[in-house]
């Protein structure tokens, strides 16, 4: 099993920025992507971006340049940042990992809420 705890959201006005940690414990050997998703009240969750172990990375594409993810390999956590905050960007922020080979999540942390305001 893997553990995934977030942190970092909070509230920003609009055009702020904020940094979401996601440190992952356990299993850690069984994992190779890690990522971010969101998801607001009555919607889908949707990915927001993923890094694997070896740094390759992969965005949603309307948020490319605005959010940056990073991982820290000997810390097993991954980053991310976030820029030009919009109100739209308010949601709950999911960490995920994914076992290699698998697209969809295997471990998915407790969610930490973002708030935008405008």
């Amino acid at each position: 099993q893997v553990q995934l705890v977030e942190s970092g959201g909070g509230w920003v006005q609009a055009g702020g920025s904020l940094r979401l940690s996601c440190a992952a414990s356990g299993s850690i050997f069984s994992i190779n992507t890690m990522g971010w998703y969101r998801q607001a009240p009555g919607k889908q969750r949707e990915l927001v971006a993923r890094i694997t172990r070896f740094g390759t990375t992969n965005y949603a594409d309307s948020l490319k340049g605005r959010f940056t993810i990073s991982r820290d390999n000997a810390k097993n956590t991954v980053f991310l940042q976030m820029n030009s905050l919009k109100p739209e960007d308010t949601d709950v922020y999911y960490c995920a990992a994914n076992h290699p080979g698998d697209p969809n999540p295997a471990y998915w942390g407790q969610g930490t809420q973002v708030t935008v305001s405008s």
